[in-house]
């Protein structure tokens, strides 16, 4: 692979422009030695667009490659963008968790790979893969993919084989300098023992045991944990009767590998019989996992629920498990490789099945109550807690997908999800999964039933009208021949959603006054109930009854300010947003869309902030600001293609836009309308939104992806921690 063309102004000098968003993790433990390691993968990246940092588990390849990148990172104009493989099961969802990793929304029925190809295609970034060697066939072949089809894009990864494809170039990552080492276990010995230096005889047996352990960052975080409670001395000597009991391990395994699986063993040797089990059954989670799941999935009569919160802090004080605080608070999570020694001590006590079935039903009950609680004040903290608890979602629809009679389970945990697929930017994971627990034949219950609605729900919010006409026909089919009132509502209101994008709105209000008539009847009040009234509403204002329109939205608001809802309310203030200004008052019609801009930032609602730049380019034009009207037209369009088809291909829908265009160009002229256009189209969703709520602002011809404002966690913009000094990074003890 050729040697690639830096396109960056000033690239040479790393501090000549600031660092660009990216979401490599803050560093919790200062990164010890490895100076010639990274100089040398340094250079390879200078040679190469594809490095692989290869090495045996435990050697520290996930701290190296981050290391690495987050010292490089004012390099790349767009963007160093970590990808953590390692809680992704099945090749068919590695291009979902890329997506997810890159901070992407996208609503559209696009193949996942054409959306990373697309974002990717002409952007200066370094992709850092971690942990993709259980998915090394389905990785290599898109990694070649996207260099092939983005030139600009670099890939670190970090396995523990290479990819084996062309022009990449393989650093084998060595266990660590006894210097290093040594050093290493030093610092990490501080964190147990505050101030602990080793004295003069101590030295001479912490060098041999970081001999004995080879050197491997992993085995000697676990030692340094033990003393806690051990001397240097006894340490050696444990881990000395250790060897012997767990030589060998699997055959043709290398020595290192014996190795560190010895460490691991010894440290697990240690713990109590409580520590053993509560580790063995941790490792049914994937990715983090909360204190409540775990008290609940690995609680029982030998380890008793209430005593899970001592032997997990106990685990945590050995360095077994690792605390990570975020945006769903405090979570935990088994470093991969002792995840792996657990699953096999559970597989081996049997008890795996048993366990795996807890862990998915913990998880329905989870959905089960976001959904109740998504309409309430608590919708934002259920978007939160559904992103972080997504990779445990996904293993347990697809422990109950392994068995045909639990099928429906699988079923029951799609539908639930709708929520997440349509309302925080899920659209084409929830296709996948949608149709995914529909490739199995059940009998037309409530789950199926509820998958189907929710799957023609989705299509329609991606411009599939066939897709979404199939799934809903069926639907609405089976629930008559069931007596199913309540499904057959969903798909009655879903149907009249399909032809309100389609622009038959006769058609459409007809469908949505029937399916709230049938949702009064059964008595269903919800977030969907509050939408076919929002979307009945853009019906009658497209037929020109505004204030009916407006008297339904208010309607709408008042249920909102009572229940806490915000995701709906958005919707409704951008529907009395497009009738005050069709009645003369843009200023209020400002206001309401910037509170819609809001809400959808807070939901990752992509749909809701494009519809919402749209209208607000022509409230701009009215306002006499055709230049910003023009930026923010620019921008929406910029947008449309990761949403669906734009503005649904409908002609209601796309009046303001033609509108706000025809003012627009008769103000500024041809040339200065589409300058206006391009610089919104280098707006990323989080930086338009920035601009659309600040009022406008200067846009240079050399804007960007990512210029316009501070990173966010908005609409399709990279999610990153604060950042700390480039010294202070490298990422979370993950070896």
């Amino acid at each position: 692979m050729r040697r690639l063309q830096d396109p960056c102004p000033n690239s040479g000098d790393p501090d000549a422009h600031p660092a660009a968003p990216g979401n490599l993790p803050a560093e919790l433990n200062p990164f010890m030695g490895r100076e010639d390691e990274l100089a040398e993968l340094g250079g390879l990246l200078e040679e190469s667009r594809l490095v692989t940092v290869a090495g045996v588990a435990g050697v520290g390849k996930t701290r190296c490659v981050i290391r690495v990148a987050a010292l490089r990172e004012k390099r790349y104009c767009d963007g160093v963008l970590l990808a953590e493989l390692s809680a992704v099961r099945h090749p068919e969802l590695l291009e979902h968790a890329l997506i997810d990793a890159l901070g992407l929304t996208d609503h559209t029925s696009r193949p996942p790979r054409a959306v990373l190809v697309e974002h990717l295609s002409e952007r200066r970034a370094l992709l850092v893969i971690d942990g993709f060697e259980h998915l090394v066939d389905a990785c290599a072949d898109l990694v070649t993919e996207l260099l092939r089809r983005a030139p600009r894009l670099q890939v670190l990864a970090a396995g523990r084989c290479p990819l084996r494809v062309d022009g990449e170039r393989t650093f084998p990552l060595a266990p660590m300098s006894d210097g290093d080492a040594v050093e290493l276990f030093t610092e990490r010995a501080r964190g147990v023992r505050p101030g602990w230096e080793p004295t003069a005889g101590e030295r001479a047996a912490v060098l041999e045991l970081c001999r004995r352990l080879d050197g491997i960052p992993l085995a000697l975080e676990l030692a340094a944990g033990r003393l806690r409670a051990l001397s240097v001395e006894q340490v050696l000597l444990r881990l000395d009767d250790r060897f012997r009991l767990l030589t060998g391990g699997r055959r043709g395994a290398p020595p290192r590998h014996q190795t560190l699986r010895t460490a691991i063993g010894w440290s697990h040797e240690l713990c109590t019989p409580e520590q053993r089990l509560l580790w063995a059954r941790l490792s049914v989670f994937a990715g983090q996992f909360d204190l409540e799941a775990a008290e609940y999935i690995c609680g029982g009569a030998d380890l008793p629920a209430d005593s899970v919160l001592d032997v997990l802090d106990e685990l945590l004080a050995q360095s077994v498990v690792e605390r990570e605080d975020g945006p769903a608070g405090a979570r935990y999570r088994l470093l991969d490789t002792v995840s792996e020694y657990g699953a096999q001590w559970l597989a081996a006590a049997g008890d795996a099945p048993r366990l795996r079935r807890r862990h998915r039903d913990w998880f329905l009950g989870l959905a089960t109550w976001c959904e109740l609680d998504w309409f309430s004040p608590r919708q934002a903290e259920v978007a939160a807690r559904i992103d972080s608890e997504l990779p445990n979602l996904r293993r347990a629809m697809e422990c109950s997908m392994e068995s045909p009679d639990e099928v429906h389970l699988a079923q029951y945990l799609a539908g639930t999800l709708w929520f997440y697929w349509a309302g925080c930017g899920r659209l084409s994971e929830g296709r996948h999964w949608l149709d995914h627990v529909l490739e199995e034949p059940t009998p037309h219950d409530a789950a199926r039933l509820k998958v189907l609605w929710v799957l023609g729900y989705v299509a329609v919010l991606q411009g599939d009208a066939v897709g979404a006409i199939s799934a809903l026909q069926e639907c609405r089919e089976e629930a008559e021949r069931s007596g199913d009132a309540t499904a057959l509502a969903y798909a009655v209101h879903r149907t009249g959603c399909l032809a309100i994008v389609t622009d038959d709105m006769e058609r459409a209000e007809e469908l949505l006054r029937d399916a709230l008539g049938r949702y009064r009847e059964v008595g269903e009040l919800n977030s969907n109930v509050l939408m076919a009234q929002v979307e009945l509403a853009m019906a009658v204002a497209f037929l020109g009854d505004l204030d009916a329109a407006a008297a339904i939205c208010d309607e709408v608001r008042e249920i909102c300010e009572d229940h806490g809802e915000r995701w709906a309310l958005a919707y409704a203030l951008y529907v009395l947003a497009y009738a005050a200004l069709r009645r003369g008052r843009p200023a209020r019609a400002r206001q309401m869309l910037g509170e819609c801009l809001t809400i959808g930032r807070t939901f990752n609602d992509l749909l809701g902030t494009v519809l919402s730049l749209e209208l607000l380019a022509l409230v701009t034009a009215v306002e006499g600001d055709a230049r910003e009207a023009a930026v923010l037209q620019g921008a929406a369009e910029g947008i449309w293609p990761s949403v669906g088809l734009r503005l649904f291909g409908s002609v209601f829908y796309g009046r303001p836009r033609a509108e706000c265009e025809e003012q627009a160009r008769r103000e500024l002229g041809n040339a200065a309308y589409e300058e206006g256009l391009r610089a919104g189209r280098r707006l990323d969703p989080g930086a338009a939104v920035d601009r659309a709520l600040g009022g406008g602002g200067p846009v240079s011809a050399a804007d960007g992806p990512g210029t316009g404002g501070a990173p966010t966690g908005g609409p399709g913009g990279t999610r990153r921690p604060a950042a700390s000094r480039t010294t202070g990074r490298g990422g979370p003890e993950r070896w």
